[in-house]
């Protein structure tokens, strides 16, 4: 079996995951690195680029063209319309999904002195920044984790930079950061998961990988994705989700939330989540957002 991923350190080490999971099952496996548009045009945010799936078309175009039987993905970075052919084979458990702010020193947003320079690229990340704290300079930063958390530590110009936590977590760089709660910068859909994609047709692959497959995480991201999809946006759009645990009904409910890119608006909606019909919920808390104005915040 052979496993493709981007060249990262994060994603070999995603793909690595998948690779000695499988193997505990008996199940050899090679991985193969490929380089995609998003690793390659470094120079600009990823809002500025056109089109969709920086990080995945050239890893999808090789599973289609059987260079590769599997496709390790950062769920985050996968569209939520998969290319025909293509569907998700199983979604493993998933990491803890926070936002983190790297800074040196415990903390959180609301802790910076005011403007501080915040390093990221992410347009949610970016909006959501400027809602909850508009004193700050927010400048890009793109490159590899491990490059985003030395640009902060060696003061390249910046005081602190937004990332996931569980990409830091997972290269063992988690003490370098403050979690943020989720309420104040809330995640990508899909974010600390990941996706395994495979041939619609392969069903010896699809077997092969059931046994890594999490059905709780499963149907958080499928609700973060399927309200993601409602609303029309791409991965690089300020639309946030996040499922938080509650004591009542289902245990779950979904967040939601749009925010206009300068931060003068911010949206959020929630729902209970059903786990039979996780699409559904969704797509609820998509039209709750769209009631309150989210598309033509997703429109400007």
């Amino acid at each position: 079996m052979k496993i493709g991923t981007r060249g990262s350190q994060l994603a070999r080490w995603q793909a690595e995951w998948v690779r000695t999971r499988l193997a505990d099952l008996g199940l050899g496996a090679d991985i193969v690195a490929i380089k995609t548009r998003g690793d390659a045009e470094v120079d600009r945010p990823l809002h500025e680029l056109e089109g969709k799936g920086f990080f995945t078309k050239e890893i999808e175009d090789a599973l289609l063209d059987g260079r590769i039987d599997v496709a390790v993905h950062s769920l985050k970075d996968l569209p939520t319309a998969l290319p025909p052919g293509l569907v998700l084979g199983v979604i493993p458990a998933r990491h803890d999904p926070r936002e983190a702010l790297v800074n040196g020193k415990s903390g959180s947003l609301l802790d910076l002195p005011p403007g501080a320079r915040v390093g990221t690229s992410s347009l949610r990340r970016i909006a959501q920044i400027r809602f909850l704290r508009p004193d700050l300079e927010v400048l890009p930063l793109r490159g590899n984790v491990p490059t985003r958390v030395r640009k902060v530590e060696s003061r390249e110009g910046l005081d602190a930079a937004l990332l996931a936590l569980a990409g830091l977590e997972r290269l063992g760089l988690g003490d370098k950061a403050s979690p943020l709660d989720p309420l104040d910068i809330m995640p990508a859909p899909g974010q600390g998961a990941l996706g395994i994609e495979i041939r619609r047709n392969d069903t010896a692959t699809r077997r092969a990988i059931q046994h890594l497959h999490d059905q709780a995480s499963a149907v958080a991201v499928t609700a973060e994705r399927a309200l993601l999809a409602a609303l029309g946006g791409g991965c690089q759009a300020p639309v946030a989700a996040w499922v938080a645990t509650e004591n009542t009904g289902s245990g779950m409910r979904l967040y939601g939330r749009v925010t206009e890119h300068d931060g003068a608006v911010q949206l959020t909606a929630s729902a209970e989540l059903d786990p039979e019909q996780p699409d559904a919920t969704g797509e609820a808390v998509a039209r709750l957002l769209e009631a309150e104005g989210a598309a033509s915040l997703l429109a400007r």
